[in-house]
């Protein structure tokens, strides 16, 4: 799944370590949608060629075309993906257990994943010191998961809002990921690791870690 075709009506623009590509290719694995893989090199700055600005004026990955339409943000894709394909929902019915599924990915949307973005960093340590680089990193991914922490603790079950994979499991296993590849101390976080420790067993989550991707380098094993 993944793999180019040509007769593929979804098309993801992607880059193989953006957790915010991750979460929609996992939502393309759970829902079984094939789709065309479209590498975008954010460290060349492919995301600013006029090509993809004109799907993303922002500049950011990923971007899902479907058919005639286009649409770029993560969040905005998954929720377009499960209204149009229909097939395991990434919400629950409930709607207490929805609104927290939309707390949890917001938290790892606007709280911790913008401060690690990579235009972020790059600034910190042009402006501030490469060596707070990695503090400032670790920091804010650790008060989220902290907030996290205490936000499921009360929901979940084998996953983060019982024992079923929703919305919130699709932002969390990309940020875990992440947030190991920036040392961070994961014993802190008992049940974010508990929670890693399911998605690991899940094909759709292992065929969307970044290492799988196929613009991922072949010697990455982060």
């Amino acid at each position: 799944m993944g793999e180019p075709q040509s007769n593929c009506p979804l098309k993801l623009y992607s880059y193989w370590r953006s957790s915010c590509s991750c979460r929609v290719r996992i939502a393309l694995n759970l829902k079984g949608l094939d789709y065309e893989y479209i590498p975008i090199n954010v460290v060349k700055g492919e995301q600013f060629s006029p090509e993809f600005r004109k799907l993303n004026p922002i500049g950011y990955v990923p971007a899902l075309v479907d058919g005639d339409v286009v649409i770029s943000d993560s969040f905005a894709i998954l929720l377009y993906l499960d209204e149009k394909y229909p097939q395991r929902p990434l919400l629950p019915t409930d709607i207490r257990k929805k609104a927290i599924n939309y707390q949890a990915a917001n938290i790892v949307s606007s709280s911790i994943q913008p401060l690690q973005n990579m235009t972020i960093l790059k600034y910190i340590e042009e402006k501030v010191s490469p060596d707070e680089k990695l503090p400032w990193v670790q920091c804010h991914i650790g008060k989220g998961f902290e907030s996290l922490e205490k936000l499921l603790q009360d929901y979940a079950g084998r996953y983060a809002t019982g024992d079923d994979v929703f919305l919130a499991d699709l932002f969390l296993a990309p940020q875990i990921f992440t947030a190991k590849g920036f040392n961070v101390d994961m014993n802190q976080f008992p049940l974010l690791s508990r929670l890693d420790e399911a998605y690991s067993q899940l094909p759709a989550f292992h065929d969307a870690m970044p290492e799988k991707q196929p613009d991922a380098p072949s010697s990455s094993t982060s």
